[in-house]
């Protein structure tokens, strides 16, 4: 993907979670260098990712510990970060509306 919105997201919720931040940092460079087409190629990257309606995909951060969910443009190569979040608190939410 070309663009991530917004870094400044997960930045904020690493500095509130220190444990958080070397696997968002991974997880930013890796989705900033790949060039998923559709969500197969994500599943292939990612097996543990859940595969939501509206090009909504929702990865496991530190083993499953926090929960990072995003919505991509696939033509535009964007991904925008909707949510990122304990376990409780994306328990707390609806994945597919945020």
């Amino acid at each position: 993907m070309k663009r991530i919105i917004s870094r400044r997201t997960i930045r904020e919720f690493w500095e509130r979670h220190p444990d958080a931040a070397e696997a968002l940092k991974a997880w930013y460079f890796e989705a900033k260098a790949a060039n998923w087409q559709n969500p197969a190629e994500i599943k292939a990257q990612y097996g543990n990712a859940s595969i939501l309606k509206d090009s909504r995909v929702v990865f496991n951060i530190c083993g499953n510990k926090y929960r990072l969910i995003v919505r991509i443009n696939f033509p535009a190569s964007i991904v925008y970060i909707r949510f990122v979040g304990t376990h409780k608190e994306y328990d707390a939410i609806d994945a597919e509306a945020v």
